[in-house]
């Protein structure tokens, strides 16, 4: 039976919290309350306007969505709690644009967050099969396993694997990682802003070859959120068309059989990886060779080297060459990761897609001055998580047009908050926040003392 047609859904509002080291000083529903204010007050809209929840993140209990949204009003709206693993974020913006698209709500908040524990990521529970088994038997068997992360195995034996089939060198995968931290230094909410010589990515920590550690993701606390809008909430606001922004197309996919063809490179989500952004672009009606600006899931410099040609944004097999060519930066054919990447942005798991999602929707309004790419009319989203899916979004204006670089004074007047949120990472006024809060269903005792805690930290 063919597909229902959907209708079109646009980001109408995003917000994010700045990406922190995990120290257990801040908590969940903090960050979410922090995040989701900011997006509703980008979108110019109340709690009582959102029509369904979504909340997005992998370690916490089953109802922390519920936690974080209570905090904005108890409207009796469905929360649903999304756990996807390290594509948990964009999931729960796929959710969303299928509820608005198929007429379910004309307005969704989406709120991903994540509290970590420093160090490597761990299963959560001993006591029963991991979902990542096979994959992580299937490396075994192929590469044997080494006294190392595990996820900075699976990455690096692809990295491994890209070098022996085509011809790359550890240099490559560390000009990578050089780039993201050099982009990172223009991103107020990156986790760490310094930026790095090529030699000193080579000559960190050995973690996994030909992975240091300043070409691995850290683990991260942070939280960030989008409000996504149905066309006829859009045309009952004509005078915010300017600053919404179309999902021109959107697919989240799972595992091909060839996830388990014994290639360290399939074994990492290659194939359903090309398919979502087969699918996405072509929904879109965009060539991906002529987006000019993309956030790509780099939770490892071989990562982002292996998707550069899942993604097909150069010929198959010469995804290092780009890099040599410097096409993946500033001056070159794209730019891929403006915002530093997971690499130096950090990578707090529910959080990281709909701050992919902030990054390019700041890009697409010319809000984000300070690392804006000339002629960007389009924007490509890739995330990813193992065991597995995968989301690739295409992202367009609303109004079709170009974007064009908005000085940041124009910008403070548009938002009402007396700043440009692309470029400075602050905070609200309590009598902001409490203009987002519902209006005829609101409870002190869900809020708690969490705005106070927040304002303390602005």
């Amino acid at each position: 039976m063919p597909k229902q047609q959907q209708g079109p859904a646009y980001v109408l509002g995003v917000g994010m919290t700045k990406f922190i080291k995990p120290r257990g000083k801040v908590d969940y529903h903090e960050m979410g309350f922090e995040a989701g204010v900011k997006a509703m007050l980008d979108a110019h809209i109340n709690y009582d306007d959102v029509e369904q929840g979504v909340a997005c993140y992998v370690y916490g209990d089953s109802t922390c969505g519920q936690r974080v949204f209570y905090q904005f009003g108890q409207t009796r709206i469905p929360v649903y709690n999304v756990n996807n693993n390290c594509s948990t974020g964009s999931t729960g913006l796929a959710m969303a644009k299928t509820l608005v698209g198929h007429g379910a709500a004309d307005c969704v908040l989406v709120v991903g967050f994540e509290k970590m524990n420093p160090g490597s990521l761990q299963s959560a529970y001993q006591d029963r099969e991991n979902p990542i088994g096979p994959l992580v038997l299937m490396m075994m068997e192929e590469r044997g396993f080494e006294n190392a992360p595990g996820a900075a195995q699976m990455f690096g034996n692809a990295g491994r694997e890209y070098m022996e089939k085509y011809g790359a060198k550890p240099e490559d995968f560390a000009e990578i990682a050089r780039i993201n931290h050099e982009h990172s230094k223009r991103n107020p909410y990156s986790q760490f802003q310094q930026e790095y010589t090529l030699e000193q990515v080579m000559n960190a920590p050995k973690v996994f070859e030909p992975l240091t550690k300043l070409q691995c993701c850290p683990t991260s606390d942070g939280a960030a959120a989008a409000v996504i809008v149905s066309q006829a909430f859009l045309d009952a606001r004509p005078h915010l068309k300017e600053q919404a922004v179309l999902i021109a197309g959107q697919t989240l996919a799972t595992d091909a059989p060839s996830v388990f063809s014994r290639s360290s490179i399939d074994l990492m989500g290659v194939e359903m990886t090309r398919y979502a952004c087969r699918t996405a672009t072509a929904e879109a009606g965009v060539n991906v060779k002529d987006i000019k600006v993309c956030e790509l899931h780099d939770c490892f410099s071989s990562n982002e080297m292996i998707t550069i040609d899942a993604l097909e944004l150069c010929e198959p097999g010469k995804a290092h060459e780009m890099v040599r060519r410097g096409d993946i930066t500033y001056k070159g054919k794209m730019v891929i990761n403006p915002s530093g990447g997971l690499i130096s942005k950090g990578h707090p798991l529910g959080a990281t897609g709909l701050a992919q999602c902030a990054e390019l929707v700041w890009h697409l309004r010319g809000w984000a001055n300070n690392r804006l790419i000339d002629g960007t009319n389009s924007a490509l989203q890739h995330n990813l998580g193992l065991g597995g899916a995968v989301v690739v979004t295409v992202y367009k204006r609303a109004d079709g047009k170009t974007a064009a670089l908005v000085p940041s004074d124009v910008v403070a007047k548009v938002t009402g908050l007396g700043y440009n949120p692309a470029v400075e990472a602050k905070g609200f006024t309590l009598e902001q926040a409490k203009s987002v809060l519902s209006k005829k269903n609101f409870n002190e005792w869900a809020l708690a003392d969490t705005p106070d805690k927040v304002l303390s930290r602005f």
